[in-house]
């Protein structure tokens, strides 16, 4: 089955990173995987929630949200409150995040992530996370008394693989996941540990096999992503990184 857009079964999207995307925050990034782009901000905050009050710990988190017109039809603002979905991928990007960052390097302080969808076309929330830790890299960077080399222990990104007309293939655009027989996001690490696997049967079930090609898929795409992420954050003159 050829890909409506040319690429390959294990072909990411043209991935972008621009680094310090806004004015203010410690940390900022526009990320890009092709039509989806996602702003991720890192702020930090000196002090903790309440259950982790005279530990000595930091804390990362995250908020999720999607603008109105981020897909092909107006979705309402979430006004009363993040929605089941969002609250599901606010919780996965911070518990991505958390993976990798020593909380006990933070002392007392809080790490939070904005991630807003400006457009949406498939792989929100592993464009989210793959920004976020640029953007959380770049705020411990400028954190006073911290060393981002032993705050960090190693990157954490993610990507969509699934199942289409029968063929495993990697970073789904909105056509493709709405298609998909077999859907899944995972979140590895740059030493190639998993975080998360999220995998659905959306049509069809799903074989040991399938599921094995499916997370090699993955682990191939993620190996990029990474590397992309290391690119970006060791550029010293330039602010965006395409893959």
């Amino acid at each position: 089955m050829p890909r409506a857009d040319g690429r390959a079964p294990d072909q990411l999207r043209p991935v972008t990173i621009t680094r310090d995307f806004l004015l203010h925050p410690e940390g900022s990034v526009l990320v890009e995987f092709g039509a989806t782009r996602v702003v991720c901000t890192a702020s930090i905050e000196d002090k903790v929630p309440q259950f982790l009050k005279g530990q000595g710990l930091g804390w990362v988190t995250a908020e999720y949200g999607m603008l109105p017109r981020a897909t092909n039809t107006r979705t309402p603002r979430e006004n009363r409150g993040p929605s089941g979905r969002s609250q599901e991928i606010q919780r996965l990007v911070g518990r991505a995040l958390r993976a990798v960052v020593d909380r006990s390097k933070l002392a007392e302080r809080t790490v939070w992530v904005d991630c807003d969808v400006i457009q949406a076309d498939g792989g929100t929330r592993t464009a989210a996370i793959t920004g976020s830790f640029v953007a959380v890299a770049d705020a411990l960077g400028r954190m006073p008394g911290v060393e981002p080399a032993a705050a960090i222990r190693d990157c954490v990104a993610a990507v969509s693989v699934g199942v289409v007309e029968g063929l495993a293939i990697l970073d789904l655009n909105y056509a493709e996941d709405s298609a998909a027989e077999v859907d899944m996001n995972v979140v590895m690490t740059g030493a190639g540990e998993f975080v998360e696997v999220q995998g659905t049967a959306e049509r069809l079930t799903f074989s040991h096999a399938r599921l094995n090609e499916m997370l090699g898929l993955a682990s191939v795409g993620i190996r990029r992503l990474v590397a992309a992420q290391r690119r970006a954050l060791e550029a010293r003159d330039e602010r965006t990184f395409r893959l």
